[in-house]
């Protein structure tokens, strides 16, 4: 294959093409990504079975739970993009990143965005509470006390909101940044641009 000479114009325009060719990082780890579909599969199963397939619903919230532990586990001793250290930072950033997005400004974040952050906090805080009081509602205790039924639902009902706003800014994002993110949390490699 020919060589561009360092200096001309055809090395000068080699170079240029490489600098705005999309490159690829791996960002999501396979533990990650599988917890991130497994969750989305389960929680779709816990919402189409209370009443139905009750023994399903509650085999599917117990092993939510499991996933919580994982991921709190994970968030702490996974690798750099699994980590909550940079949660705090990026919340603080999410009102502005939002008010940003009106004029379509994103930015380019390699793991999480603050918005994504934000949507990640919410989701893990409603499928805890969701997770926890369907828990208390099987035992004796607990069992038919209001507050906890109407607790679960409610929360429960968070998640599916939260799973289609999650769903619509993964696609809104994807448009306005031209990548492809669902592929991201399959191969868990993400496009970027050489030079950032």
């Amino acid at each position: 294959m020919d060589q561009a000479v360092p200096g001309t114009r055809a090395a000068a325009g080699r170079e240029s093409a490489q600098r705005a060719a999309p490159l690829t990082v791996q960002v999501w780890d396979l533990p990650l990504r599988l917890w991130h579909w497994l969750l989305a599969i389960l929680v779709l199963v816990a919402w189409f079975t209370p009443s139905t397939y009750d023994r399903t619903h509650r085999i599917a919230g117990y092993a939510v739970i499991a996933l919580l532990m994982f991921r709190l586990a994970w968030g702490f001793g996974g690798t750099r993009y699994s980590q909550f250290r940079m949660v705090g930072v990026r919340l603080r950033a999410a009102p502005r990143y939002v008010w940003n997005l009106r004029r379509g400004i994103t930015g380019r974040y390699i793991g999480l965005n603050p918005a994504g952050t934000a949507m990640l906090v919410a989701l893990l805080l409603s499928l805890a509470v969701s997770v926890t009081t369907g828990a208390m509602s099987v035992t004796t205790t607990f069992f038919g006390v209001w507050w906890v039924e109407d607790t679960h639902a409610y929360s429960s009902d968070a998640v599916m909101i939260l799973v289609v706003l999650h769903v619509l800014g993964v696609v809104a994002m994807g448009l306005l940044q031209r990548q492809n993110l669902v592929r991201s949390m399959l191969t868990g490699r993400k496009q970027i641009r050489s030079g950032h």
